[in-house]
């Protein structure tokens, strides 16, 4: 669902396809305690960068591992938010918090009608 997606613009209205293309470990390229996410949105890539923590956050939280196709969703969901609501500026490279990063993965699991034990427990990120 939001590895491959449209979305709208909120400033110039045009639909745009995003579309999942690579997850690296930034440990390897960028020497960063995080994973990198790549889309291209409408060819431009946009890298979106979930840190480790988060991984293990959700793993004290509920017992459960993030996948990495659940990180891509994640990681979608967020540039998708992005999109709509004019946060996007054109940037190659978007960083999440860990906060940010389990909110995100909560409205991914709730979407897809995850079992409740899977669903973080957290308190919501002030937009």
């Amino acid at each position: 669902m939001y590895d491959d997606f449209y979305v709208t613009d909120r400033w110039t209205k045009k639909q745009i396809h995003c579309m999942y293309q690579a997850l690296i470990v930034a440990i390897a390229t960028r020497h960063a305690d995080a994973i990198d996410i790549k889309f291209l949105a409408d060819g431009r890539p946009v890298w979106i960068a979930l840190p480790h923590v988060a991984w293990v956050e959700y793993n004290r939280l509920t017992g459960k591992v993030i996948t990495d196709p659940l990180a891509v969703h994640v990681a979608g969901h967020y540039l998708m938010a992005a999109i709509e609501s004019g946060l996007d500026n054109g940037r190659e490279m978007y960083t999440l918090t860990v906060g940010e990063t389990l909110q995100h993965l909560r409205d991914v699991l709730k979407e897809f009608n995850a079992p409740a034990d899977a669903i973080p427990k957290i308190e919501a990120v002030p937009a």
